[in-house]
């Protein structure tokens, strides 16, 4: 059995106690990379991706980049496709990175969106 790195077991600690307390609810679950912030929501009963969003967008990708301003757009966007899927209120699943900078971003442009966490 290989050793997971303090990352991998905060991600892995972090998103079983979601599992345990969503109460049915999708999974908003982030990933950010030093270059760009990818956001997805995610219906664990089904496992289904029912809605998703990145700095990576064709028409974003020229203006965003690894920043606070593009992580809130990312939201925003992510926001809107998941009312459109009917999706009003998530888990913040904040995949083992810590809340503040582009995560908190991200997550504030979310609920201005109108997602509730």
């Amino acid at each position: 059995m290989s050793k997971l790195t303090p990352f991998d077991q905060r991600r892995r600690r972090v998103r079983t106690a979601i599992r345990l307390k969503s109460g049915g609810r999708p999974r908003l679950s982030i990933h950010r990379s030093s270059q760009h912030i990818y956001a997805q929501v995610i219906d664990d009963t089904k496992g289904i991706t029912l809605a998703s969003a990145s700095s990576l967008e064709k028409d974003v990708r020229d203006v965003s980049g690894a920043t606070t301003m593009a992580a809130a757009d990312v939201g925003k966007r992510l926001a809107e496709r998941a009312k459109a899927a009917g999706v009003s209120a998530v888990v913040f699943d904040r995949g083992g990175f810590l809340f503040h900078g582009r995560v908190k971003a991200l997550a504030e442009g979310a609920r201005e969106g109108g997602l509730e966490f």
